[in-house]
C-alpha cells in the first residue's frame, strides 16, 4: 500500500490562500483604477443599467455637437439679418430725405447710396457657413442670389432688370406721352374725350372715375369697352371755380386724381382752364364761347395728363416694373369679357355670376350644381344660401374672387378691371383651377383649363413696347435673381435638426422670402432708376419714386418682416437652449447610475483589502506551522 503526501499545492489551505491573494490582486486594480471590474462580467447586476447609461450619454453627445454646428448657422444668419435691417435703414432715410439734385447720370446721391447698398445686400444674402450657403433652402450648395451685376445689367444671354424696366417704361408711357390714353375734341365742339387705347391691356393709366360740377354739362363714363369718359358742355360755359376731376389707377396700384377748375382769372392760375370771356368790347361785340372754352378744357387735360403720365406714372412703371422681375408672387389673367348688361359694358366685380339678360350677369353664367377647384379645393355652386366652400349662383365676381384668394392664401388679392380678371398666387407653380361648367369659365375670361399663373419674369410681349398690349413669361431670356429652392411649403422647414430625443428645431431661410425680396426689389428699383437730368419731369419722376420707395421700406401690417425671420430662429436657439440645459442635467444624473453600478468605494476596497491582508497573514503562520510538523510531533 502507498501512502500520497499532503503538500502545499494541492492543500485547502494552500487553496485559501490562492483565492485571497488573486482577492487582493483585484481589490488593488479596483484601487487604482476605480472601477468594480475591468470586464462587464465583472461589474454585477447593475451592469444593464450602466450600459443604457452610456448609450443615452453618446446621444447627448450627438446631439450637444450638433446643437453647437446648428447655433454657429443662426448666429451667421442672425448678423446676416441684423445687416439687412441696417442697410433698409440706411436706403429708407435717403429715399426719405432725398434732394433733387440730378447728376449727369440721372441719379441723385440717394440713389447712388442704393446702388451701393443693394450690392452690400446681395453679398448678405450669399453668406456662407464652411460650403453651406444660408439662404438657399434645401439647395444649400447653390448660390444664393445671382451676382449684383447680372442681376442689374444682365448677361450676353439674359436681359437684366435695368431692361425690363426700361421696356415697362416704354409700355406704361406710350407712343405720345400720355400713358396709353387717347384724348379726343373736334373744333368746334364742346365734346372733350379720354379712353384707355386697347381693352385689357396691363399698362399705362386706367380710368378709375369722373366727376364734374361744371355748370350744364354732361359728364359720361368711365365705361364701356376701352374705358373712357366724356364731358359735354352741352353749349354752356361753367361758372367760376366749377371743377373737373378724374381719377386714374396706375400700374403699381395707387391712385392719383386731376382736378381742373374753370376760371375767369388772368393768367389762368395753375390747375385751371379758361372760360371764353368773350370780346364785350368789340363792335359789335362777341359772346362767350363755350367751343373755346371747350379747347380751353382739352388742352388743360392733355397738359395735366401728359403731367400725371411724365411724373407718377413713371414712377409706378418702375416700381411694377420690379414686381414683374423680383416677385415671386404671379398671376393669371383672363381675356377681357362684357356682361349681359349690355355689348360695351366690361365685366367688374359686382357682375354676378348667373343671371338673365340684361342683367349685369356673365353669360353663360354658372347654375347650381356646378363645381369650381382651386388647387385640390372645390367650390360647389347652390341656389341660395351658400356656406362653407359654396357659393351662390346669383354671387358676384368680387365674391368668387376672395373665395379664390382664401384658398390660395394669396398676400396681393385678385382683381378685376377693364373687363379682365387677374388672379394673383403667392406660389405660381401651385395654381389650378378648373371647373364642370368651362363655359361659365370661358364667360370670366378663361378659355383654356386648368386655369394656370404665369410664372414669373414678366416681360412686355411685342416690339416696339410702346404699343404692347401684353405680358409674357421672360424665363428663359430673363437673369433669374434667385437661384436657392423655390419649392412650396415654410422656408424655416428647408433646414431642421434633432437636438432632442422628440425635439427638432426649423432653422431655414430662402432670399425670396417676402421680407426680404421686397427689400431687395425697392432698393434694386431705387438705385437702378435714372432720368434725364435736364428733363422737364425728372424732379417730379423722383420725387415720386423716393415717396414710393419710403414706403415700400416701410412695415406694413401684415407683411412678413426681417425682424420676423429674426424671431423664428431665435425661438428655434431658445429650444435647443433648453434642449441642452435639460441633457446636462440628464449628463449628470446618467453619470451617477453609470458611476454606483461601476465605480468601487476607496474605503470600501481599503478595508477589504486590509481584512484580506490579516487572513493571508494568518494563512501563512498556519502554513509555517504545518511545514513544521513531523510524524513524531503528529502522533
Amino acid at each position: 500500500m502507498s501512502i500520497s503526501s499532503i503538500n502545499y499545492a494541492s492543500s485547502v489551505l494552500g487553496s485559501q490562500i490562492r483565492n485571497i491573494n488573486q482577492q487582493l490582486t483585484d481589490l488593488s486594480t479596483q484601487l487604482s483604477t476605480g472601477k468594480l471590474s475591468q470586464s462587464y462580467s465583472g461589474m454585477g447586476t447593475n451592469e444593464g443599467f450602466a450600459i443604457a447609461g452610456r448609450a443615452q450619454l453618446s446621444n447627448i453627445a450627438g446631439y450637444t455637437d450638433t446643437i453647437t454646428n446648428v447655433n454657429v448657422s443662426i448666429n451667421l444668419a442672425n448678423t446676416a439679418l441684423q445687416s439687412l435691417t441696417k442697410i433698409r435703414s440706411t436706403v429708407q432715410t435717403g429715399s426719405a430725405n432725398t434732394a433733387q439734385d440730378l447728376n449727369v447720370n440721372g441719379q441723385t446721391i440717394a440713389q447712388n447710396t442704393a446702388a451701393a447698398q443693394f450690392g452690400s445686400m446681395v453679398g448678405v444674402l450669399n453668406t456662407q457657413t464652411g460650403n453651406r450657403y444660408l439662404f438657399s433652402g434645401t439647395a444649400v450648395n447653390t448660390q444664393s442670389v445671382a451676382d449684383a451685376g447680372d442681376i442689374i445689367n444682365g448677361t450676353t444671354t439674359q436681359a437684366g432688370f435695368k431692361t425690363v424696366m426700361a421696356e415697362r417704361q416704354a409700355a406704361d408711357l406710350g407712343a405720345n406721352g400720355m400713358g396709353r390714353l387717347v384724348q379726343t375734341h373736334a373744333t368746334p365742339s364742346t365734346v372733350v374725350q379720354v379712353s384707355e387705347d386697347v381693352p385689357g391691356s396691363p399698362f399705362g393709366l386706367k380710368l378709375k372715375a369722373a366727376s364734374s360740377t361744371l355748370t350744364g354739362a354732361t359728364l359720361t363714363g368711365p365705361s364701356g369697352s376701352p374705358v373712357s369718359f366724356s364731358i359735354d358742355l352741352n353749349g354752356n360755359n361753367p361758372s367760376n371755380g366749377d371743377k373737373l376731376s378724374v381719377q386714374f389707377t396706375l400700374p403699381d396700384g395707387t391712385t392719383e386724381q386731376i382736378d381742373l377748375t374753370a376760371s375767369t382769372a388772368t393768367p389762368t392760375p395753375l390747375g385751371s382752364f379758361a372760360i371764353d370771356p368773350g370780346q364785350p368790347n368789340a363792335v359789335p361785340p362777341v359772346a362767350p364761347d363755350p367751343n373755346i372754352t371747350a379747347s380751353n378744357l382739352n388742352t388743360a387735360l392733355n397738359t395735366a395728363i401728359k403731367k400725371l403720365a411724365g411724373t407718377s406714372l413713371v414712377a409706378a412703371s418702375a416700381v411694377t416694373a420690379g414686381d414683374n422681375f423680383f416677385n415671386t408672387a404671379s398671376s393669371a389673367i383672363g381675356a377681357p369679357k362684357t356682361s349681359q348688361a349690355g355689348p360695351t359694358v366690361p365685366i367688374s366685380g359686382a357682375t354676378a355670376l348667373s343671371g338673365t339678360s340684361p342683367t349685369d350677369s356673365i353669360a353663360p353664367g354658372f347654375a347650381a350644381g356646378d363645381t369650381l377647384t382651386v388647387n385640390g379645393t372645390t367650390l360647389t355652386f347652390v341656389t341660395t344660401g351658400a356656406t362653407g366652400n359654396e357659393l351662390n349662383v346669383g354671387d358676384s365676381i368680387q365674391t368668387l374672387l376672395s373665395k379664390i384668394d382664401g384658398i390660395t392664401g394669396t398676400s396681393k388679392p385678385s382683381t378685376v378691371h377693364g373687363g379682365s380678371i387677374t388672379i394673383n398666387t403667392d406660389d405660381a407653380a401651385s395654381l389650378n383651377i378648373t371647373s364642370s361648367n368651362t363655359g361659365a369659365l370661358g364667360s370670366l375670361g378663361f378659355a383654356t383649363t386648368p386655369v394656370t399663373a404665369t410664372q414669373p419674369p414678366l416681360r412686355v410681349g411685342s416690339s416696339p413696347a410702346s404699343s404692347a398690349t401684353t405680358l409674357v413669361n421672360g424665363s428663359a431670356t430673363t437673369v433669374k435673381w434667385y437661384l436657392g429652392n423655390d419649392g412650396p411649403g415654410s422656408a424655416r422647414s428647408t433646414a431642421m435638426a434633432r437636438v432632442d430625443d422628440s425635439v427638432t428645431v426649423q432653422y431655414g431661410a430662402q432670399a425670396n422670402e417676402d421680407a426680404i425680396r421686397r427689400q431687395l426689389q425697392a432698393i434694386a428699383v431705387f438705385g437702378t432708376f435714372s432720368t434725364s437730368p435736364t428733363g422737364q419731369y425728372s424732379g417730379g419722376q423722383v420725387a415720386a419714386l423716393s415717396l414710393r420707395v419710403t414706403q415700400a421700406l416701410t412695415q406694413q401690417p401684415g407683411q412678413q418682416r426681417i425682424e420676423d425671420i429674426q424671431t423664428d430662429i431665435a425661438m428655434a436657439q431658445n429650444t435647443m437652449k433648453d434642449a441642452s440645459t435639460r441633457q446636462t442635467q440628464a449628463k449628470a444624473q446618467l453619470q451617477t447610475i453609470i458611476d454606483q453600478a461601476e465605480s468601487a468605494s476607496p474605503d470600501q476596497v481599503a478595508s477589504e483589502i486590509l481584512s484580506l491582508q490579516n487572513a493571508l497573514q494568518a494563512s501563512y503562520q498556519v502554513t509555517s506551522n504545518l511545514a513544521q510538523l513531523s510524524l513524531v510531533k503528529f502522533l
